[in-house]
């Protein structure tokens, strides 16, 4: 994969499961909300929390399973949206920091990469595979022209050093969003390890601390998973690179409905038990 080649982290394995830099962790026994990919919706993703405003309970937990940027037009929106909805959530009696959790998605590591193109061997290929996976749109939204990129790309580090410097500078500009950026997990668990919560997926065969970037990925195998992943009740993905739409299995649950490719938002309420308790869409 192109993200590959820009990262050394990517030959290395990532840190131990229990480091709260990586994985978070949520309480079992009570509810959880989890929300599927968002791609740049904001009106579906406002509708949604509206509903989530008027049925959450004390106690419950909120996770977003990444892909916030991307696709669609209104990414800017989208990111206020969820610091918006946050400062609400976290203001409610009884709600800790903790209960609300952002994993990282493609689009977020693409864009974390895009604004290290520079240091890419090959900046234009990458850019342009970047584009064809949905980046455009992010681009834009923080003030970047494409074919300014791709211009700097054949230009040179220096010209490509400026650019990116200027995504970042105007990403600074909006409040909170290069923050958001900075806590977003890869993974989080319950305590009582029955679920699993990831963004496209993971490989059955290595442990969640082996997993790399199959989080982001996901794999072929992830579908056909028949038996309990590493003693977890159930693992749950927020997309599906092969856009099969929302799935409920005995193991595992993709709450990808297309947001961003025409299709809704979704979002699943699950039990103390690991069951989902209810399927909302917007």
């Amino acid at each position: 994969m192109l993200l590959n080649s820009m990262s050394a982290d990517a030959d290395t394995s990532p840190p131990p499961a229990t480091e709260s830099n990586v994985f978070a962790t949520l309480r079992g026994g009570g509810r959880i909300w989890a929300l599927g990919a968002i791609r740049g919706q904001r009106a579906r993703l406002r509708a949604l929390h509206a509903r989530l405003a008027a049925e959450c309970k004390p106690g419950d937990q909120v996770i977003y399973l990444g892909d916030y940027l991307g696709h669609g037009p209104e990414v800017i929106e989208t990111i206020d949206e969820l610091l918006l909805f946050r400062r609400a959530f976290i203001a409610r009696p009884g709600v800790g920091l903790d209960d609300i959790v952002y994993l990282r998605g493609i689009q977020e590591e693409m864009w974390q990469k895009l604004l290290q193109l520079q240091f890419a061997p090959n900046p234009a290929e990458v850019l342009r595979w970047m584009l064809s996976q949905g980046v455009g749109p992010s681009i834009a939204a923080y003030g970047g022209s494409i074919e300014e990129g791709l211009a700097c790309a054949r230009d040179g580090t220096l010209a490509l050093t400026r650019w990116t410097a200027q995504l970042r500078q105007t990403m600074r500009q909006f409040d909170g969003h290069a923050s958001l950026l900075t806590v977003l997990k890869h993974a989080a668990f319950t305590d009582d390890n029955l679920l699993l919560f990831c963004h496209a997926g993971l490989d059955p065969r290595r442990p969640p601390s082996g997993q790399g970037d199959a989080f982001w990925w996901g794999s072929s195998a992830f579908a056909t998973l028949a038996e309990p992943y590493f003693g977890f009740k159930l693992v749950v993905r927020g997309a599906d690179h092969r856009q099969g739409g929302v799935t409920v299995g005995a193991h595992v649950v993709t709450l990808d409905s297309n947001a961003g490719r025409g299709g809704p938002l979704t979002a699943a309420c699950f039990g103390s038990d690991g069951n989902i308790l209810q399927l909302v869409e917007a």
